[in-house]
């Protein structure tokens, strides 16, 4: 067998999630839900002729986009020969594609190999409207004081305890993570509106981009000040930080190796 690492871009508005799941009735799996998993997994089987698994670095949840997720799949080494991204994007939805595909030691691994991701909130700064281009991809959260919400960015930076930030379940061994970028994009005059932070770590909890940019937008709303970043970290408790943030605008953008 070999094994061959993926990079795979997805829109998530009509996806649940990336991990394969089903409907179940009365505890009894009825049908696959539609997930970028399920979607892959089912083209790589029946291009290989045999069952093939796909491991990405961390699952997505419903409605979040990516970039470059990153994943894993054995195939049979007379299958090197495909053009497995020929034969990927001319088979799989308008709403994901394959954009690399290379052999890797079998001792790779997309989840556990993993040293950091990046990813990034986008922010609509209007309740008026919101261009349909964007309005998959972005929160339409209205306006926002963007210089308090920098401030209590800089609280949760480094490596913390960030339990306040974590949605239930998934059990963790520890739910410490190094943050070692929050940032606000630079200001495009073209999109005065739009504002875009990034977010990157040796990892993240269930949820924890979504609820610290909850955070942030309840700071550049008035509804705390930025000083309270520090305090909610400190608690511990995820019931004392805010709500989370919409799925839509998320993206996950980098995966590090």
């Amino acid at each position: 067998m070999q094994r061959l690492k993926l990079t795979i871009s997805y829109v998530g508005t009509r996806f649940y999630g990336w991990q394969r799941q089903s409907l179940r009735r009365n505890g009894v799996p009825v049908t696959e839900l539609r997930t970028v998993q399920n979607e892959l997994e089912t083209l790589a089987s029946r291009i290989a002729g045999q069952k093939v698994n796909i491991h990405a670095s961390g699952r997505t949840d419903t409605g979040v986009h990516a970039e470059a997720q990153v994943a894993h799949m054995d195939i049979p080494k007379s299958k090197l020969g495909v053009n497995w991204i020929r034969a990927f994007n001319t088979q799989l939805p308008d709403d994901v594609a394959v954009s690399a595909v290379e052999p890797v030691d079998r001792d790779f691994h997309a989840q556990y190999g993993a040293h950091s991701k990046l990813y990034a909130y986008s922010l609509w700064l209007s309740y008026d409207y919101t261009p349909p281009r964007l309005r998959p991809f972005v929160w339409p959260c209205g306006p926002l004081r963007l210089e308090p919400m920098q401030e209590a960015a800089r609280y949760l930076l480094g490596r913390h305890d960030f339990a306040s930030f974590r949605n239930s379940g998934v059990d963790y061994d520890s739910t410490v993570r190094t943050l070692t970028r929050l940032e606000l994009a630079p200001s495009d005059n073209t999109r005065p509106l739009l504002a875009t932070w990034y977010f990157e770590a040796d990892g993240f909890l269930k949820q924890m981009v979504r609820n610290l940019m909850g955070l942030l937008v309840d700071v550049g709303k008035g509804k705390l000040a930025p000083e309270a970043a520090a305090a909610i970290l400190a608690a511990k408790d995820r019931t004392r930080s805010s709500a989370t943030a919409p799925a839509s605008g998320l993206t996950l953008m980098r995966v590090d190796y």
